[in-house]
């Protein structure tokens, strides 16, 4: 009998359907992710000719064109004075050193904008500022 040695099989694995995978992944993940981080209320800012960007903390008040007011982007319950100032209080930790940026809507009432700029008076801010935006030339 002659018994020889059966060649041995080369064992590999196919990794190509794993990369195939990998991939339809990454897309999937780079078409779902979203990199700018969307504010929920939709306002209209009123236009200006001069840009100036403030680069530090700031204490942001947003006024949309029914009169809700937003502290920092978080809806306050209602719109009265003393609660607008509880809020800025609040968020300020007691620093009135702090810019206040006003992001009111186009069509806001003008009270809802004085009321704001009241309320920041009272609790002693001095660096007041309005958003706007750049002029389409």
């Amino acid at each position: 009998m002659n018994f020889r040695p059966r060649p041995q099989e080369e064992l590999d694995v196919n990794i190509t359907p794993l990369i195939d995978i990998v991939f339809l992944l990454l897309i999937f993940f780079m078409i779902s992710t979203t990199f700018k981080q969307e504010f929920e209320v939709g306002i209209e800012l009123p236009q200006a000719a001069s840009e100036k960007r403030l680069t530090e903390k700031v204490l942001e008040i947003t006024i949309d064109g029914s009169g809700a007011y937003y502290l920092n982007r978080k809806k306050l319950v209602n719109n009265e004075l003393a609660n607008l100032k509880h809020g800025l209080q609040k968020i300020s930790e007691g620093n009135t050193k702090l810019p206040v940026v006003i992001s009111a809507d186009a069509k806001t009432p003008h009270e809802a904008v004085i009321r704001a700029m009241d309320a920041a008076r009272q609790l002693g801010f001095s660096r007041l500022t309005f958003a706007t935006q750049q002029l389409a030339e």
